[in-house]
């Protein structure tokens, strides 16, 4: 592993690279990668400087709100937490475009803009990546490092297809499943639908739908 790395104008972004962990903190702190996403895997890190725009917000958004109904009408206990630094010290660091804690034994990060210790609130139990230009990488190694980090279910939004890819995760690995596992009842094609709303519907529109579904 090595002990430094090059100057922040000469940085590869949107790559991993080996890093300890002392300069990836260094990196993720500095001003020039504010609006960057950092992520760290055990010596390797990548910074993410890609730009965000209308359709991955749009389907940010969609997402976010259907879990949140989901678990409002069905009356699971949740927090969401949106683009948060989830890190185990030294070892991983993620930050999710949405991660939820749901169920009834989960304690509340404290509210303030440190990143969440894994180590005492544990890892989010869902942990979504909205992939408008990274897709192969979070379904890649992004996946291996939810899957290190302890999340019960990861799922990647593919915005240019509409598509989601939800995966399981236990016994250190991950499968992909069609119906939630931590959203019991909540059909991976229906949200996929809500996707293919969006395109042509307001929120209000999509949320009278849902909330005939869900009923």
């Amino acid at each position: 592993m090595i002990n430094t790395l090059p100057a922040p104008q000469n940085l590869v972004t949107d790559s991993w690279i080996e890093a300890a962990w002392e300069a990836y903190l260094l990196l993720a702190d500095d001003p020039n990668y504010e609006a960057g996403r950092c992520y760290y895997d055990d010596g390797w890190m990548r910074i993410e400087m890609a730009a965000l725009g209308s359709l991955h917000g749009r389907e940010n958004s969609i997402v976010s709100n259907l879990v949140v109904l989901f678990t409002t009408l069905k009356i699971i206990r949740s927090a969401e937490l949106t683009n948060t630094t989830f890190r185990k010290t030294g070892i991983r660091d993620c930050q999710p475009d949405i991660a939820f804690y749901l169920g009834s034994t989960f304690r509340l990060p404290a509210l303030d803009n440190a990143p969440v210790n894994i180590d005492e609130f544990g890892a989010p139990h869902l942990a979504i990546e909205i992939a408008s230009t990274t897709l192969s990488d979070d379904l890649g190694r992004k996946r291996l490092l939810y899957e290190r980090l302890g999340v019960k279910e990861y799922w990647v939004v593919d915005v240019s297809a509409g598509q989601i890819f939800a995966f399981e995760v236990s016994d250190g690995g991950s499968k992909q499943v069609w119906e939630s596992q931590v959203l019991p009842g909540l059909a991976i094609a229906l949200v996929e639908e809500a996707l293919r709303r969006s395109q042509t519907q307001d929120d209000g529109e999509i949320n009278r739908w849902l909330l005939q579904e869900f009923n």
